[in-house]
């Protein structure tokens, strides 16, 4: 399978009659497709953008998670179109100047962005031909099927090739304007199939935002491989209790969510006056792991029944997460699968296996990557080089910085990091970043930031040079009423862990959270 256009197919031919999703439906009532139904609603759309003259050119999706996004998705990739996913969390103007830039010829979109959509048709230097709304779903299926049934099947038909241009999507950074990557349909079929290759996995609660790719390779197109699926969540307020539904084996997540799921654990500990019984039986469990029994499942059966009683691994990318956190889920009987990627690379580049893992890495590479530290310090640690059949094609538009973000055929990730002797990545930063000292010396702030977010009162920090010294501003748990007089202490405790010119010479608090992108990551520059 060279395309993922391959991938549909086999998906639903393989899965056939089984269960795919689980979703709320236009009238707001639970409803399930099989793997043979979703295919019939997705031939039927992308025959139905055909005969809207959309062959070749570039169709947006602006909508929240639902079923009907991933319908709509697969119509346009498995045809020769370009899909151009939107966050539809960006503001108005950021998504519009997207659809300038990108020169998108048409735009599915949800009721919710009808505004949005508005303004974008009056609004010059648009070129969107196609306004596709997407609650006119079933219509658009029939009339599909309908050409299709009268002996038109050009989307059926038409052949797909690896290099063509499948996916342009406009990065999220920390810093400056977003760009856009653009990925061939052999970029990412490669990149799906060698994850699911490197793991393997079960149910599912799919809450992560479909526009981004770490949902493309860990969820969508791992799905369809491996024939299991589960349930659309559409509101993160109701993740715990759609996980409590809905039993999943295993969640894809951010570091955000999986710190958020370990500190309700022991929140809810508390709160029951249980906290000392778990570490009790966390002591014991530990003990016992020791001489091979392992007691975890049903020590700590309250806790995983929280979380739908089935939940056995959590894929976690898109951020460092700190070995806390993985360590502690861990003894609880929840494996953390840590990876790594960028959506230049379609996007995961590393990731560790249930059978091969190490705490704190980000695993080793993939089987269509190769990885590389280049010039590496005495410490071994240098910026993270990939080349691959799943590194993009370039920027759109952007030659200059296509250029730049290669050193031959290797792609410069921007991350720094070193490799172990058995190939495991362990990173410490970004490139961009970097604090480099008078002394020569370089610094990853956020290194120093893991270490003082073990500091439970600490919700949130950056690190940065400021008049030469290492400087920390902290946003503090408003319900802690003590967290400022204890604050120079546990940063004290902090530095001893850290030499000399690492440590951290200067505090700041804030009144309020850091500004964000919509992927929840901190804006270094604000």
């Amino acid at each position: 399978m060279n395309t993922v256009k391959d991938i549909v197919i086999f998906g639903g031919k393989k899965g056939a009659d089984k269960p795919q999703y689980t979703f709320y439906n236009f009238d707001g009532e639970i409803e399930m497709k099989t793997f043979a139904q979703v295919n019939y609603d997705l031939t039927g759309l992308g025959q139905y953008l055909y005969k809207l003259g959309l062959r070749g050119k570039k169709v947006a999706i602006l909508s929240e998670n639902s079923y009907y996004w991933i319908a709509c998705y697969f119509s346009i990739i498995t045809g020769k179109i370009t899909a151009v996913p939107m966050d539809p969390k960006l503001p108005d103007d950021d998504i519009i100047d997207i659809m300038i830039r990108s020169g998108c010829n048409a735009i599915y979109y949800s009721e919710d962005f009808k505004d949005t959509v508005e303004k974008m048709k009056k609004t010059d230097g648009v070129v969107i031909e196609q306004y596709i709304k997407i609650e006119d779903f079933y219509s658009m299926v029939e009339e599909g099927h309908n050409e299709v049934k009268n002996g038109v099947e050009s989307y059926l038909e038409d052949e797909v090739l690896p290099s063509d241009l499948a996916f342009l999507v406009y990065t999220s950074g920390t810093t400056g304007k977003s760009k856009g990557v653009m990925l061939s349909q052999k970029n990412v079929a490669v990149d799906a199939i060698a994850t699911c290759r490197a793991m393997t996995a079960d149910r599912t609660v799919a809450f992560l935002p479909f526009n981004h790719t770490f949902s493309w390779a860990s969820a969508l197109f791992a799905c369809l491989l491996l024939s299991k699926w589960g349930y659309i969540c559409s509101n993160l307020r109701n993740l715990q209790k759609d996980m409590y539904a809905y039993h999943p084996q295993h969640i894809t997540a951010v570091p955000l969510a999986v710190e958020t799921i370990y500190k309700k654990i022991w929140f809810t500990a508390r709160k029951q006056g249980k906290e000392e019984k778990l570490k009790k039986g966390i002591k014991l469990s530990n003990a016992l792991m020791k001489i091979g029994i392992d007691v975890r499942r049903k020590l700590f059966k309250e806790v995983l029944d929280n979380l739908g009683g089935d939940l056995e691994m959590i894929i976690c990318g898109g951020a460092s997460l700190d070995t806390k956190y993985e360590k502690g889920l861990y003894e609880l009987g929840i494996q953390i699968i840590n990876g790594y990627g960028a959506t230049e690379c379609s996007p995961i580049i590393t990731c560790n296996r249930l059978s091969n893992y190490k705490l704190g890495s980000a695993g080793y590479a993939l089987e269509c990557n190769d990885i590389m530290i280049k010039d590496p310090d005495e410490e071994g640690i240098g910026e993270v080089y990939a080349r691959g059949s799943n590194v993009m094609m370039g920027y759109y538009d952007e030659p200059e910085a296509t250029a730049e973000a290669f050193d031959g055929d290797w792609f410069k990730t921007g991350d720094y990091g070193y490799m172990d002797k058995d190939g495991f990545l362990f990173l410490r930063g970004r490139k961009k970043n970097l604090i480099v000292l008078s002394n020569g010396k370089n610094v990853s702030p956020e290194e120093i930031e893991d270490k003082l977010l073990t500091v439970d009162y600490i919700k949130e920090v950056v690190v940065y040079e400021e008049n030469g010294a290492i400087t920390a501003e902290f946003f503090l748990d408003e319900n802690e009423p003590d967290a400022k007089d204890r604050l120079k202490k546990d940063v004290r405790a902090i530095n001893m862990q850290l030499p000399t010119y690492k440590q951290v010479t200067k505090t700041k608090i804030r009144d309020t959270e850091f500004p964000k992108t919509t992927t929840l990551k901190i804006k270094r520059k604000y």
